[in-house]
């Protein structure tokens, strides 16, 4: 479960559950609650990677890239080898009546000007060049050049859309007690804990140069706070004793809130990671357990799991542990169990995962108005963190037999798997990595 350990924690409670083909969650309706989502074909622009000469890397993650960014229906055409598909090579006109006939409202050049790469973005139907800009790429050998791939398929993005892709992420995952992070489009897997430690519960800082995560030995973790760039580890004030899990940083990046488990029970507390002080206890939990903070992104609420009210569910408290509240609506003794909460980065929502009729789906609330809507209905999903367009979520499921990540957009319904060597668990996924450590 998403930054939620249950083992070996006296008086915590036991939380049951902790690259394929595109597909869509079956639409039904399941306790009120609707499940799936609708979408109409043909409403999203048409775009055409224009083929050409060299450069065949970068056109593939682009092209990917733009795709995966579910913002474009992705024309895919042969490369007939000369004129009809246009003058990639020479960066000539193009043949728009050829790319309007076959729906296509934008079409993208990608040039190898002598070591220079070339972006041409061409509005079709206009028949004109929208944009154009030029880069100088690192070779592919170098451990910043999909990064920087990545970087630039966003901003094409934002030229035919205003906004940006999420192609220049990174996505933590935990397979076997070590934390890896991978690109987001599943490549580029690389460890960031050494083996032999059982490392849990990974956060981003909002920068993208930290890590947060619990560590266990003998039955006790404490929090820990990783510099990626320099690879120095410190432990969060106030986890040195008892079980700490599910930490989490603040916007500003200055705070972890997490949840501290010893004879008392298991509350939520803050400390301040950058001066190393200032501990502070949020919630009092003598008869119930307490855990999963999230931060709303201005940093003035938490929303969070309590056993209160009997199962755990969803509340919400200001930043300094007042005004405690429900938060996900519930019917006791009709709506399961509820877990690991997170925000979504414009504020406007929370996804966590809640017992559906026996297994685990993943439902959104609504901040606004306080509705829930099911988002997924195959299998068993969980642990689902937002990417940073507030639009497309990573989760867990089993749906294809062993526990892996998937990915769904929130809007079109359309889902993708995540390719890893194994079973995976508690994704995190990051900001926007410009500027980011390139983390070779």
């Amino acid at each position: 479960m998403r930054r939620l350990v249950a083992a070996g924690c006296a008086g915590l409670v036991a939380l049951a559950g902790s690259r394929g083909a595109a597909a869509q969650d079956t639409t039904r309706v399941n306790e009120g609650v609707r499940v799936g989502i609708t979408y109409t074909p043909g409403l999203r622009p048409g775009l055409v990677v224009v083929p050409g000469p060299g450069l065949d890397s970068v056109r593939a993650i682009v092209r990917r890239d733009l795709d995966y960014s579910d913002r474009f229906e992705m024309i895919t055409i042969a490369d007939p080898g000369g004129s009809k598909a246009g003058t990639a090579q020479a960066g000539g006109p193009l043949n728009y009546g050829l790319y309007k006939a076959l729906g296509a409202e934008f079409a993208l050049e990608l040039l190898d000007q002598g070591g220079r790469v070339t972006a041409r973005l061409h509005d079709v139907a206009q028949a004109r060049l929208r944009k154009e800009q030029s880069l100088t790429l690192p070779p592919p050998s170098d451990p910043s050049f999909r990064l920087q791939v990545h970087a630039f398929a966003d901003e094409v993005a934002r030229w035919a859309t205003g906004v940006p892709g999420i192609a220049a992420t990174r996505i933590l995952f935990v397979q076997n007690g070590r934390i890896y992070q991978m690109d987001s489009d599943g490549f580029g897997i690389r460890p960031l804990t050494p083996e032999g430690q059982t490392a849990l519960s990974p956060a981003w800082s909002p920068d993208a140069r930290r890590i947060a995560f619990s560590r266990f030995a003998n039955g006790r973790g404490g929090v820990f706070v990783q510099t990626l760039l320099t690879g120095e580890i410190v432990q969060v004030p106030g986890t040195e004793t008892g079980l700490n899990i599910t930490p989490v940083f603040s916007p500003d990046g200055r705070t972890v809130a997490y949840a501290h488990s010893d004879e008392r029970g298991t509350d939520i507390y803050t400390a301040n990671v950058v001066d190393r002080c200032c501990v502070q206890r949020l919630t009092a939990g003598r008869f119930s357990d307490n855990l999963s903070p999230t931060y709303s992104p201005d940093g003035s609420r938490i929303a969070f799991i309590s056993t209160r009210s009997g199962p755990p569910q969803l509340y919400v408290m200001g930043a300094n542990g007042t005004d405690q509240e429900l938060f996900a609506p519930f019917d006791f003794g009709s709506s399961g169990s509820s877990f690991a909460p997170e925000w979504s980065p414009d504020g406007s929502s929370v996804i966590f995962h809640r017992d559906v009729g026996g297994s685990f789906q993943i439902l959104l609330l609504t901040v606004a108005g306080r509705k829930l809507r099911q988002l997924t209905s195959e299998g068993r999903n969980e642990d689902a963190t937002w990417a940073p367009d507030s639009r497309h979520i990573a989760f867990v499921s089993d749906r294809s037999g062993p526990r892996q990540l998937w990915v769904l957009d929130t809007e079109t319904g359309r889902v993708r798997q995540l390719p890893t060597p194994g079973w995976a668990r508690l994704p995190a996924w990051s900001r926007r990595l410009a500027g980011a450590p390139t983390n070779p």
